[in-house]
């Protein structure tokens, strides 16, 4: 039986010639190759990282451009809505206003009449101040030509001193609310008469022969 010597240490194998710091390479070794994997782990986790954050910007720029879309179409809907509520006030007042319209022509006609007077007048004026608040205009003189967008012929005559369709008489006064015509006025019209524009040419080239001293005698 061998005895084992006190203090002898087994030390490993080493081949003649060598150091001892050669019988270390595998621990070197799996050192190396643990340090060597480390970089390959913290790129696969940046290249993880760059993913979710590229997935979080898509993602906000759908909620954003949803968001736009969306306040867009609010906007269009206030729009709309204020559009319609203007075009609901203004056929309310028009056709409130037009069922005043007989009331009006009463009060025009007592004026006319000298009739207008006392408390019928005090409320006649009242009604009509009210009406003009409320944006009515009347419209329709005499001597102006005839517009058939706002004019209604009821009569029709001929007349030599006029050179163009004429209203010469105002039958009804015409009434409108800004641009829109509520009641065309009602109105006589005189035509010039037939032949008096040749006359009228007759007449100024006789005038200008004779202040030119006549025709040129051949």
């Amino acid at each position: 039986m061998t005895e084992e010597t006190p203090g002898f240490e087994e030390k490993p194998d080493v081949p003649s010639g060598a150091t001892p710091e050669d019988a270390e390479p595998k621990a070197d070794s799996s050192s190396a190759s643990a340090a060597g994997s480390a970089p390959a782990g913290d790129t696969n986790q940046t290249a993880g990282l760059v993913a979710q954050l590229d997935q979080v910007r898509t993602a906000l720029g759908e909620r954003t451009a949803d968001l736009q879309r969306l306040q867009a179409e609010y906007q269009n809907y206030r729009r709309r809505v204020e559009r319609d509520r203007i075009a609901v006030k203004e056929i309310a007042i028009a056709n409130l206003l037009t069922e005043l319209l007989p009331v009006l022509d009463d009060i025009g006609r007592a004026r006319e009449h000298g009739e207008f007077v006392g408390g019928f007048k005090s409320v006649g004026e009242s009604l009509e101040t009210v009406a003009a608040k409320m944006g009515l205009q009347q419209f329709g003189k005499e001597g102006e030509p005839f517009d058939p967008t706002i004019h209604e012929a009821l009569m029709h005559s001929y007349a030599p001193d006029v050179t163009e369709t004429t209203c010469v008489a105002i039958l009804q006064p015409g009434y409108r609310i800004g641009e829109r015509t509520i009641r065309p006025a009602r109105v006589a019209v005189a035509e010039p008469q037939p032949g008096a524009q040749a006359a009228k040419g007759d007449e100024a080239e006789a005038a200008d022969d004779k202040e030119s001293g006549g025709p040129d005698e051949g």
